[in-house]
């Protein structure tokens, strides 16, 4: 029992942290069933096709775009930023139950995903600005890299679930229906949300240059600027990807839902592997250098995937073979970047640089997938994919020159004060 107890990640002893973690664990588990029974509810059961499913991605990511700098700006300003992830998740459970609804009343069209996919982008917005601080208040600086291991695990373990059990419950009960089960998992995490009381950081008050301020000290920082040029590169050629990927994989590879989730499934396991990986890595090149290898080692296997041809079993095995190295290689980036992140962003203004970050970051999604859906329509899916994932490698020309490579460990930089980052404007 001792030695079970000594492998257990001591944050998962701390009653409140296990909470918040149980709870985005489901949350994660919902997000993956959803990630693929909508598009394959507007390609099945609406018949989609390039051009409106690069329409439906981009109203789903347009909100981080427009609404991440107010967001995290109005976030800072509460109080209980906790209780705003709570209406949040139920607010989403709500949206996501719509469609299904309509689907049995014979109601369900193609303009209900359209705005269902922009509402739950709002509410998604505000739940994570809000998460960047309830992070930090459950989870001490010395162990930021085992709590972005711990949740970014269970996102590899959502990889993992998610997309499998989305294609089954896709085809057992049709893409609509399966959505109850995202529904669900919302409801779930704002249970666990509600029994967890950190002591969350005062509100901001208000001064000059409140507003922008968060997006000047991402401009400002090197090493934030550097992740946020690499980052807002992979993502919009990654979404140009994501966009064309089930039409490719269901029109032209001809796997069924089923098998697409299996695929989905199957490659990544290598999250898993990742997220448990992680530490070590960490500890053995710096935490800089992994974040170099997790971005290369993301994007470079996905090169595969417009490659994959042949027999079924050849292009399954190189479409799984894709996802399980690239799903490494992003475990490696996000937990890794994601803890300097997380040491470098002052406490008092953490909502407006995480929503900063997401509008500069995120808002290449939605630009992403309106390219994903033109090259579709006008070059081809095969094409397009091409371009998504060759664009998405040489993103990491943005980190080589940058200190990022040279961190050993966590940064332990002075935050810059409020007037100094005012000034640099």
């Amino acid at each position: 029992m001792s030695r079970l107890a000594a492998r257990v990640p001591a944050l998962l002893a701390e009653r409140g942290f296990r909470r918040y973690w149980t709870g985005q664990s489901i949350s994660l588990a919902g997000d993956q069933i959803s990630l693929i029974a909508i598009p394959l509810a507007a390609v099945l059961v609406l018949d989609a096709d390039a051009a409106q499913m690069g329409l439906l991605k981009t109203l789903e990511l347009l909100p981080a775009l427009l609404l991440s700098l107010p967001a995290g700006a109005w976030a800072d300003r509460r109080s209980r930023r906790r209780h705003v992830m709570i209406a949040t998740d139920v607010g989403r459970a709500l949206l996501i139950a719509s469609i299904p609804a309509a689907h049995l009343l014979g109601l369900l069209t193609l303009a209900q995903l359209y705005c269902v996919a922009f509402a739950i982008g709002v509410l998604t917005v505000l739940f994570d600005v809000c998460n960047a601080t309830l992070f930090v208040s459950l989870v001490p600086t010395g162990q930021f890299v085992q709590g972005q291991s711990l949740l970014n695990g269970s996102r590899a373990v959502s990889f993992v679930g998610g997309p499998s059990a989305g294609g089954i419950l896709v085809q057992q009960l049709t893409a609509p229906l399966a959505l109850v089960a995202t529904g669900l998992t919302y409801l779930l995490s704002a249970g666990f949300l509600a029994r967890v009381s950190p002591a969350e950081p005062p509100a901001a008050t208000p001064t000059r240059g409140y507003f922008t301020e968060g997006l000047r000290w991402v401009l400002h920082n090197p090493y934030m600027r550097a992740m946020f040029a690499a980052s807002g590169t992979v993502q919009f050629f990654n979404f140009i990807f994501h966009t064309l990927f089930v039409l490719y994989a269901t029109q032209e590879l001809g796997l069924a839902p089923g098998l697409l989730g299996l695929v989905l499934g199957v490659g990544a396991l290598g999250g898993l592997i990742g997220a448990a990986l992680t530490g070590g890595v960490v500890r053995r090149i710096g935490i800089g250098r992994t974040t170099v290898v997790g971005l290369v080692a993301f994007a470079v296997p996905l090169m595969l995937i417009p490659l994959a041809a042949g027999p079924t079993w050849l292009v399954v095995g190189l479409l799984c073979l894709a996802e399980f190295v690239s799903c490494v290689g992003v475990m490696l980036v996000d937990i890794a970047g994601g803890s300097i992140q997380a040491a470098l962003i002052p406490s008092a203004m953490r909502a407006r640089v995480t929503g900063a970050y997401r509008m500069l970051n995120h808002g290449f999604r939605p630009l992403g997938a309106l390219a994903g859906g033109a090259l579709g329509s006008s070059i081809g899916l095969h094409a397009g994919l091409w371009i998504g994932t060759a664009g998405a490698v040489l993103s990491v020309l943005w980190l080589l020159p940058s200190p990022v490579p040279r961190l050993r460990d966590l940064p332990e930089l002075p935050a810059p004060e409020p007037d100094d980052v005012t000034t640099a404007a």
